[in-house]
């Protein structure tokens, strides 16, 4: 059974920064590619950021592209959202997942795509 907790959310002020944690266990976590997701009241999930299997790709989606990096720690089966200069737009429960398969070499940006997600956890930035 894979479990992926998230941590890190939060209440800040625009222009502030917070940055996300997401630790999985219950598969091989080194093998996947992960991606954070996030929904705001309303309105549908939507891809964020993601990393391949070796953190050799990236992807962002274009509305955090220059403000968020996404890294991610194979040894301690972690990872991250680094989140800068957040907006009110930026307001959503933010989740993590899990690909559905090993060794992808680029990172998929459709919710389909990924099998096991986390509880999610909130970010609301005030104006």
């Amino acid at each position: 059974q894979v479990q992926l907790v998230e941590s890190g959310g939060g209440l800040v002020q625009t222009g502030a920064s917070l940055r996300l944690s997401c630790v999985a266990s219950g598969r091989t976590f080194r093998r996947y590619t992960m991606g954070w997701f996030r929904q705001a009241p309303g309105k549908e999930r939507e891809f964020v950021a993601g990393i391949t299997w070796s953190g050799g790709s990236t992807a962002y989606a274009d509305s955090v592209k220059g403000r968020f990096t996404i890294s991610r720690d194979n040894a301690k089966n972690t990872v991250s959202l680094q989140m800068n200069s957040l907006k009110p737009e930026d307001t959503a429960v933010y989740y993590c997942a899990l690909d559905s398969e090993a060794y992808t070499v680029v990172v998929r940006t459709r919710t389909y795509g990924y099998e096991y997600w986390g509880q999610g956890t909130q970010v609301t930035v005030s104006s």
